[in-house]
């Protein structure tokens, strides 16, 4: 275990295990950096894996300045931990708030990544929704404000895309749900305001994203429906993309189905390792039914 700082100043908590190529874990809103631990003890084996947790979320720093937390300080702090590694360049794999991140680590920083792993993101990215979530998210941060993270938490892990875990292993999601309740009020409440209800719809980054030319792995619940539509948009747009869907699963993708996690995320690293996850073919061409001449 050991403490990284950003450029502004935050000590961010990490921790490490196993050798080989590097692979970064970041971490959902829900969840902390104990939350990759299945993929930690499982990719270790044969990789530098790394995990941390968020400013915000103990025992990182828990910044009480909102401007402290943004989407693009997300990314940034990500290449912080690389830095502090003294790692040039990580396979970076993040679910929902992780995932986000990990999408703009691509845009801001893809000479960083080997490879990016996007799971379970999505949240407030559809464009009709877009207002909604801003709102929704303001009234969750009130929520861990006035309720604290100890009582809110229970109303927060039977979200929709949450009981699908705890009717498949309900030990695991207790553990998921006693983890949450243990998150700072302040950190959770600012996360919500600064990162989450002010970052960028997918759609907004349209441009970017066709050019950016990371091999990237999408993987979505199909019960997780607010990522569904984000998931498709991310695999038609970004060049050398792939989707995966995991049928009767929610949004903690990696918790809730870790041996169908780990096994596709070591195909994808190892086909991006030898050179074979490439861009679409051109000649598969979207609109074409038939090829008729």
């Amino acid at each position: 275990m050991m403490h990284v700082t950003t450029k502004d100043g935050i000590r961010l908590h990490v921790e490490e295990a196993g050798e080989g190529t590097p692979i970064l874990f970041v971490h959902e809103f829900g969840g902390n950096h104990m939350s990759w631990e299945p993929q930690m003890r499982f990719f270790a084996r044969r990789h530098r894996c790394i995990t941390y947790a968020a400013r915000g979320y103990a025992p990182s720093d828990i910044p009480s300045d909102m401007e402290q937390y943004s989407q693009a300080l997300a990314a940034d702090d990500a290449v912080a931990v690389l830095d502090g590694l003294g790692i040039g360049k990580a396979h970076i794999v993040g679910l929902s708030m992780g995932g986000f991140a990990t999408v703009h680590f691509g845009l801001r920083t893809p000479e960083r990544a080997l490879s990016l792993t996007v799971a379970g993101a999505g949240y407030g990215c559809e464009k009709e929704f877009e207002e909604y979530f801003r709102g929704v998210s303001r009234e969750v941060a009130d929520n861990f404000e006035r309720q604290g993270a100890k009582e809110f938490s229970k109303i927060y892990a039977l979200g929709a895309s949450r009981v699908q875990f705890q009717n498949k292993d309900p030990r695991g999601w207790k553990e998921f749900a006693d983890r949450l309740a243990t998150h700072s009020d302040l950190g959770a409440a600012m996360t919500m305001r600064g990162v989450q209800a002010r970052r960028p719809s997918f759609w907004d980054l349209e441009e970017g994203l066709k050019s950016m030319n990371v091999p990237t792995l999408i993987m979505v619940g199909d019960e997780d429906d607010h990522c569904l539509r984000p998931g498709i948009f991310l695999k038609k747009t970004i060049p050398a993309s792939g989707l995966c869907v995991f049928p009767k699963t929610g949004h903690t993708l990696n918790l809730e189905e870790p041996a169908a996690f780990n096994a596709q995320l070591a195909e994808f690293i190892a086909q991006v390792e030898a050179g074979r996850w490439l861009p679409r073919d051109p000649r598969a061409i979207p609109g074409q039914i038939m090829r008729t001449n």
